[in-house]
């Protein structure tokens, strides 16, 4: 069995496999085409593929970039260049060779797909970009090997940077606060019409901003703002499917700050369905107490015996006292004294 990780397999690839040398055609899940010489074509799992005891990658096939740069127009020039950097050393990373290597380069030890396995690669990677002044920990070189391996170049794009497309596209801010306001107000009132809520937008505009200063969408744009503004509201719906949620209260819980270990304690029990041996050797059951610190998200967990419930005591009420003085509680758990009366003599007259 071959010791070495080739890393990923890609199209064009020439490979061993059953003493037969074939050419990787085709990528599907964790499947892998393969076709000989002759044009015969056999598909078989990758795992099964690299597993085999004389398989060997014999050449790289094309290193085109993976997936699509449509992306990168799209974003401000820090952010491609620094998604097209990753690029390079992942490429490298992967197939030996950076994507801009010149024909007949040499691939260094430390990347050979042959030799070393992808986490010694990895870790070889780390520490040449750490040397370069970055950041770079092994298990993020794998992250984002794992991002490119799934998505190309697009998915080492750092999102925090990426312009986000609005749910609402390019609407009038104005117009979208208007609309907002209209559904508003449809909460309490009658079953009105699509129509209505276009016309009203329409006079919550004039009132604020003057006729014809914040223009109205067309018709078409209007009822798909309206259709992603009103998802849940029902306005052109059942008045009391829609008053049903507008009456409902605010949720009763909030986000608590923590800022040291201890400040807040989360607890809670469960009783278990079991029964176990407790230290007196007597059988009782056992309930699951779980705490989590919020401040260091730390959770420790314990079983501990369910006590015993103790016996209630008597009710006291007030009753009445046959003598003068203030009420006194009389106890009404009494206990019961059966006697035994005598038995009346029949023919004993009174």
């Amino acid at each position: 069995m071959n010791s070495a990780r080739p890393g990923r397999l890609r199209l064009g690839d020439r490979v061993r496999f059953q003493k037969h040398i074939y050419t990787v055609v085709g990528l599907t899940g964790m499947q892998v085409r393969l076709a000989d010489a002759h044009g015969v074509g056999m598909l078989v799992d990758q795992v099964h593929l690299q597993s085999a005891e004389d398989f060997a990658v014999l050449g790289a096939g094309d290193r085109t970039a993976l997936g699509s740069a449509a992306l990168l127009d799209r974003l401000p020039g820090p952010v491609a260049e620094r998604a097209l950097w990753w690029q390079r050393h992942l490429v490298e990373l992967l197939t030996g060779l950076p994507p801009d290597a010149s024909a007949g380069a040499r691939v260094r030890s430390e990347y050979d797909p042959v030799c070393r396995s992808l986490a010694e690669r990895e870790r070889a990677k780390a520490a040449e970009l750490a040397a370069l002044g970055e950041e770079v920990t092994a298990r993020t070189v794998k992250r984002k090997r794992l991002q490119y391996e799934a998505g190309g170049v697009a998915a080492v794009v750092d999102r925090r940077l990426a312009p986000h497309a609005s749910l609402l596209g390019r609407a009038d801010p104005r117009v979208v606060a208007a609309i907002r306001q209209a559904i508003g107000e449809s909460v309490p009132a009658s079953t009105r019409t699509i129509e209505y809520a276009r016309w009203r937008t329409e006079r919550i505009l004039e009132a604020e901003y003057g006729q014809g200063v914040a223009e109205m969408p067309s018709r078409a744009t209007f009822y798909r703002l309206f259709d992603k503004l009103s998802h849940g509201v029902h306005v052109t719906g059942s008045a009391r499917t829609r008053r049903s949620p507008g009456d409902q209260p605010g949720g009763p819980f909030r986000y608590e700050q923590v800022a040291a270990p201890g400040e807040l304690m989360q607890i809670d029990s469960t009783p278990l369905d079991v029964l176990v041996r407790l230290e007196e050797g007597v059988p009782g059951r056992v309930e699951l107490t779980g705490l989590v610190d919020v401040a260091t998200r730390t959770i420790a967990a314990a079983l501990l015996p369910i006590p015993a419930r103790a016996p209630s005591p008597p009710r006291c009420t007030a009753r009445p006292s046959p003598s003068p003085g203030p009420r006194r509680p009389a106890c009404t758990a009494r206990s019961v004294h059966h006697s035994v009366s005598p038995r009346r003599d029949p023919k004993r007259r009174h």
